[in-house]
């Protein structure tokens, strides 16, 4: 298995101002505008309230409007990284379930508070594996899931690896995957005892990469990313 020590174009960045998200809070339906407050704190009782057709998330309050419509290379690894996954459980028929954006994640803060109007952060990983099935109830999942996987795109580079970092490792998320398609790699970074990531380890094209979350389970990078190799996407 190849895999190496995260290289810095990878490593977590140091916060700086420029890490804000900057997006348009006014925002139309068909029949009306919904104008958002940038400097206002809301929750996921809120969130409740936008029925609009656009994508968000809450990040401590504060709204992170999501990317347009994924790329096709983009769409074809979710599909293909879901498969694995869900194939796997099947194969052994287990537990967990895997979920794919659009899916809302509420992370209640470290009070536990689980009260529509006391939690302030709501995500929609690309991908997410949840093996404690009481997380679950018709609005998506409540807590921390075993396994996230965000995939990156230029526009969410930045936000992936810091804001959604932070998020997940305060969340206490057990491992936290970014896939770079343009690199055909794969970081990951497991939370250790004391609560915090460890250094990651990216994982390269004609590496495999073990989910720790499912033992026995290998993603084989050259079998994910192969088909891409001579692709106009």
């Amino acid at each position: 298995m190849k895999a190496e020590k995260k290289p810095n174009n990878y490593c977590k960045p140091p916060k700086t101002d420029s890490m804000k998200v900057e997006e348009p809070l006014t925002l139309y339906g068909n029949n009306f505008v919904l104008s958002l407050d940038e400097a206002k704190r809301y929750t996921y009782a809120d969130y409740l309230t936008w029925l609009d057709d656009k994508r968000r998330e809450l990040i401590n309050g504060f709204i992170r409007m999501m990317s347009p419509a994924a790329t096709t290379k983009h769409a074809r690894l979710s599909h293909k990284l879901v498969y694995e996954l869900a194939s796997f459980i099947r194969k052994r028929k287990g537990k967990c379930q895997v979920y794919d954006a659009p899916f809302d994640v509420r992370l209640p803060n470290k009070t536990g508070e689980t009260a529509n109007d006391k939690i302030y952060t709501v995500v929609q990983p690309d991908i997410c594996l949840i093996c404690d099935l009481t997380k679950l109830d018709k609005r998506g999942c409540i807590g921390a899931p075993d396994l996230v996987i965000e995939i990156q795109s230029p526009s969410t580079t930045r936000y992936d690896v810091t804001e959604k970092y932070d998020v997940y490792e305060a969340a206490g998320v057990p491992e936290y995957w970014i896939v770079y398609p343009k690199d055909e790699a794969i970081t990951v970074f497991l939370l250790q005892p004391n609560g915090k990531y460890s250094r990651c380890i990216t994982y390269e094209y004609e590496g495999k990469v073990p989910v720790q979350a499912l033992k026995g389970l290998e993603i084989d990078l050259e079998e994910l990313f192969g088909e891409f190799e001579n692709s106009p996407y």
